[in-house]
């Protein structure tokens, strides 16, 4: 019995336990599926799954309605328990029934992908039914990688890799394709590829309609003095307005732009003077752009010179009118006619000689025919019917900007359209502000400029590069998004233009092969036009052995980053017009850091010309020293043949290489293994002295052929 474990005889109502043996029959009981177990024991009443018996120890399974159906011994019990088990059995079948109907709903309404059915309670996977396919259109630039193609076409980046593979081209994931190929794999995949049409944000946010002429009013002339270095520029501009500006300039040339206004007669009339030498070309060509009329200044006594064709390049460029003003007429061999027959080669007739350019004679010391020169100004500016709208938001030209101490960031603007007033909203590139005062070209403050009127602001948050572009906004806030728009696609443009640079020139794996070498150089200047002056100059110095790397470029003093900068990237310090502080001075020292400091930009370019030589891989060229005949030759275990020489002239080095010839035809050409003289090794061996010779894994060597000894001797820069 159960309560004290007694069982003397082991028998129970059911049948016996430790034999298995039941005489009044085995339970009626059959698991849920009328299925055995896997050892041949029936699944669910009484019958354990370990091989070797039909029943455990404790009489059956772990069910407890199995253990009351032991412990009442009734075959109609255990009935009672299998029914309610069944049911029990339906009821959890049908609910997992209604979750798959209502998982494979949802997934048909929100993915409409791969489709679960139940089976025995077991979610399977089923295959989506095959879609018939369908034509996409793409959209791809003119160069991207296999795995950007693939991307697109919404594939995996290996199943285009394998279909092209298949094809007998074997490409990487990130391998670039051109468009014409791009579109060929597309094809394979069903795809049809358009041409991306790029934007230019930049441009389109400068874009503007087109005025209404009826809001049109004449406007100030906008002059531009260009001519070659030392013709004389700033002395006529010094003399059109009776002010002296040379004195600033250093060595007497003009570093910067400037601009001023004069008035004529009532008119008034606007220079720019832009500075002449070669090194500037990007700032004349942005005051030939600013400029209606170009003053051509070329010197009687000196006729056409380089820059002298570049200014009439810029000028016709930009199809602006040019005046020729002949300078230093007052100067005994002036010769105007030379000046005049030199012109027409670049398309510049005189009038009197039947074209249509105004030749004006004017000498800048003695003011002679400066008068006439104005005159010929307003005239072309009259034919040329100038106009503009000052009704409307101020938009022109960054002719000058730099950081002053005192006032922050400082920009020389030119007003084109529109007029600017202090407190108006303005935006030049990536720099925006309000206009917190207004200076003009004689230093006084004033509230507003018109249109062609030359003026100094305060309020930018950032140095402006010269030439930009400046629009007044309506709001700070829209001149700050313009502002931040320009930022991110010039950041954009400038990785595009890096990375097609690297694809076309292959510049980087030539640097990292070291076959290029690089000169880092930081420069800093006082203004930012002369920032990019010398910044030009120094990318012209690149040859294809060392690359000049401009790794930062800024207007302000040398500062304590700069060197830090220049110390990490081992760069050299180019200052233009400035100075290092205390403490850049001696961070500067204790780095090494090296710092040029220029006023005239001439010896900026030869001192960085000289640095390029020290780094340019030296010349070598082939000196012969010597020439010897074999007499006799000997073998020698070991070491091979050895050559019994005659040193015929001049002599033999150790160290020399050698070329070996036989009848006329070279046999050998490389170092020596050895030179000996008797049995001695010898570093040299002179004319009329004999040798043994062997040569570096060469042993075809016979009696009469020519040795001819050579060295390489560097050949200076």
């Amino acid at each position: 019995f159960r309560r004290d474990g007694n069982r003397p005889d082991g028998n129970r109502d059911n049948g016996f336990r430790r034999d298995g043996n039941r005489p009044s029959g085995n339970r009626d009981g059959f698991n849920k599926d009328g299925g055995f177990n896997k050892d041949g024991g029936r699944n669910d009443r009484g019958d354990n799954r370990r091989p070797g018996g039909n029943g455990n120890f404790r009489g059956g399974n772990r069910d407890n309605f199995a253990k009351d159906a032991d412990a009442k011994g009734g075959m109609g019990d255990a009935r009672e328990v299998r029914e309610a088990k069944e049911q029990r059995s339906r009821e959890r079948e049908n609910r997992l029934n209604d979750r798959n109907k209502y998982d494979r709903e949802d997934k048909k309404e929100n993915t409409k992908g791969l489709e679960k059915t139940v089976k025995n309670n077991k979610p399977v996977t089923q295959k989506p039914q095959e879609e018939e396919d369908t034509i996409k259109t793409l959209v791809l630039p003119d160069v991207l990688t296999i795995k950007e193609l693939a991307e697109k076409m919404k594939l995996q980046p290996a199943a285009v890799v394998k279909t092209l593979f298949l094809k007998g081209t074997i490409v990487t994931v990130n391998q670039e394709i051109d468009f014409d190929t791009a579109e060929e794999i597309a094809l394979e995949f069903n795809c049809i590829c358009e041409h991306e049409v790029k934007v230019d944000v930049i441009a389109e946010l400068l874009k503007e309609e087109e005025e209404d002429p009826a809001t049109l009013v004449p406007r100030p002339p906008v002059v531009c003095v260009m001519g070659h270095v030392d013709h004389g520029k700033t002395s006529l501009l010094d003399a059109i307005r009776s002010t002296s500006v040379t004195s600033r300039e250093a060595g007497g040339i003009t570093q910067h732009i400037g601009a001023y206004t004069v008035e004529i007669n009532g008119q008034k009339i606007t220079f720019l003077d832009t500075p002449g030498h070669e090194a500037f070309t990007a700032m004349r060509m942005r005051g030939a752009q600013a400029t209606d009329i170009a003053i051509l200044v070329v010197a009687a006594d000196d006729g056409v010179m380089p820059q002298t064709i570049e200014a009439i390049n810029h000028a016709k460029a930009a199809g602006i009118d040019i005046i020729v003003a002949v300078n230093k007429i007052d100067k005994p061999n002036a010769n105007i006619e030379k000046v005049k027959q030199e012109l027409v080669e670049y398309g510049l007739v005189a009038e009197d000689w039947g074209g249509d350019t105004i030749f004006a004679p004017v000498s800048a010391h003695t003011k002679e025919g400066i008068d006439n020169l104005l005159e010929m100004v307003l005239l072309t500016a009259e034919m040329r019917e100038l106009k503009a709208n000052p009704n409307r938001r101020a938009r022109g030209l960054v002719i000058e900007a730099q950081l002053d101490k005192g006032r922050g960031p400082v920009a020389t603007l030119l007003v084109q359209k529109g007029t600017l007033h202090v407190g108006d909203a303005v935006a030049a590139g990536p720099c925006f502000g309000k206009i917190r005062a207004m200076i003009d070209d004689k230093g006084r403050k004033i509230k507003e400029a018109g249109p062609a009127t030359p003026v100094e602001i305060l309020g930018l948050n950032d140095v402006p590069g010269a030439g930009e572009i400046f629009v007044s906004p309506a709001t700070e806030k829209e001149a700050r998004a313009f502002s931040d728009t320009f930022i991110r696609e010039g950041r954009v443009k400038l990785l595009d233009d890096t990375k097609s640079k690297l694809s076309l020139d292959d510049l980087f794996s030539q640097i990292k092969a070291g076959n290029v070498k690089e000169l880092g150089l930081i420069i800093k200047a006082d203004v930012q036009g002369s920032v990019e002056a010398v910044k030009q100059s120094m990318l012209k110095l690149s040859n294809e052995e060392v690359v000049i790397k401009i790794v930062h470029a800024g207007v302000g003093a040398i500062n304590e980053s700069d060197v830090i900068l220049a110390s990490a990237s081992n760069a050299i310090i180019i200052g233009f017009n400035v100075r290092p502080d205390n403490m850049a001075r001696e961070i500067a020292d204790r780095e090494k850091v090296d710092v040029r400091l220029y006023r005239v930009i001439y010896q900026a370019i030869e001192d960085v010309e000289a640095a390029m030589k020290g780094m340019l891989d030296p010349i070598y060229e082939e000196k012969v020293i010597g020439h010897a005949e074999v007499r006799q030759t000997y073998k020698a275990s070991g070491v091979g043949t050895i050559a019994g020489s005659y040193v015929l002239d001049g002599m033999i080095t150790k160290a020399s290489k050698v070329r070996v010839t036989r009848e006329g035809e070279l046999i050998y050409e490389g170092p020596l293994a050895s030179l000996k003289r008797f049995k001695d090794d010898a570093k040299e061996v002179k004319a009329g002295y004999e040798c043994g010779i062997v040569l570096e894994k060469f042993n075809d060597i016979k009696e009469l052929d020519q040795i001819e000894a050579y060295i390489m001797v560097e050949v200076p820069r």
